[in-house]
């Protein structure tokens, strides 16, 4: 069984098999979107706030310090226009900020979110992101916290990925900074690299990121356009919450439980953790 009438199709065993842990594949019919071609692509670029656009050059190492990321030299209209020479990457951030762009997630995501909501309940915030890329620009090493389907638009890469549970990978602690502030971006170890999944996508093809698998994309010899998809579940929020609480403990010389071995336990923190916020909005209000 597949779902045939939204834009992604997938195997419903596989996601009910995966969902939201692990990475599988699935296929789309956005490649040829009027919306998805270099133009309008541009003329977004000239409608969103200057917050939503995130460039820089794109020779970079799969570990990037993101307080010494190189920039480009060009404004984002003049990075997509000139994306062949311009060894650079870009993202348009939340393009549901355009009505016709919110359309296009809201159809997308509609079939997929019904699925989802069945094994993560709360589902929140759905919001696309627009990646354009010249020919073999790297996305370095890093993690993000929304349920995420790349989508491959035109041009073809490789994303390098790894799940979210494995603890060699990702720490504990690099979770916890994460979630309380800390840059996406990660040092990456080679020797890690035994346990690397690898996705070739080629346009009308696509992957699910979970929820902070540790990534990075290289990308082919051609120019590169990819649309994510992506939400939040109430899983996912409370999970952040709780790697937040996890660093004040840590800071006051406490080692805590890591998330997930414990449920009881994370749920008696998970109240603490939300007990807390409210107080500190009403302090605020006061």
């Amino acid at each position: 069984m597949t779902i045939v009438d939204g834009a992604l199709s997938f195997d419903a065993e596989q996601f009910a098999a995966a969902y939201p842990d692990r990475h599988f594949r699935c296929t789309h019919r956005l490649q040829d979107h009027p919306l998805l071609q270099i133009e309008r692509i541009v003329e977004l670029a000239g409608r969103l706030p200057a917050t939503s656009i995130e460039y820089n050059a794109g020779d970079l190492p799969v570990t990037q310090d993101p307080n010494t990321t190189p920039a480009n030299g060009l404004s984002a209209e003049e990075t997509i226009r000139r994306i062949r020479d311009a060894r650079s990457w870009l993202v348009l951030k939340y393009i549901e900020q355009d009505a016709a762009y919110a359309e296009l997630l809201r159809t997308t995501l509609a079939p997929v979110m019904a699925m989802a909501e069945r094994v993560t309940p709360g589902l929140c915030k759905p919001e696309g992101y627009i990646f354009v890329s010249s020919p073999g620009s790297v996305t370095p090493f890093h993690i993000d916290n929304e349920h995420n389907f790349l989508l491959q638009i035109r041009g073809w890469k490789v994303m390098h990925a790894w799940h979210r549970d494995d603890r060699a990978v990702l720490s504990e602690i690099e979770l916890e900074n994460y979630h309380a502030g800390a840059h996406r971006n990660l040092v990456h170890d080679p020797a890690d690299d035994a346990s690397r999944m690898s996705f070739r996508l080629e346009p009308g093809e696509g992957v699910f990121q979970p929820v902070t698998a540790p990534h990075w994309v290289q990308n082919g010899d051609e120019v590169s356009i990819s649309l994510s998809v992506t939400f939040r579940s109430e899983s996912s929020v409370r999970e952040a919450e709780l790697y937040r609480l996890n660093k004040r403990l840590r800071a006051l010389g406490i080692e805590p439980s890591p998330i997930g071995r414990t449920p009881s336990r994370d749920h008696a923190k998970y109240f603490i953790a939300r007990a807390e916020r409210a107080g500190r909005r009403l302090l605020r209000i006061a």
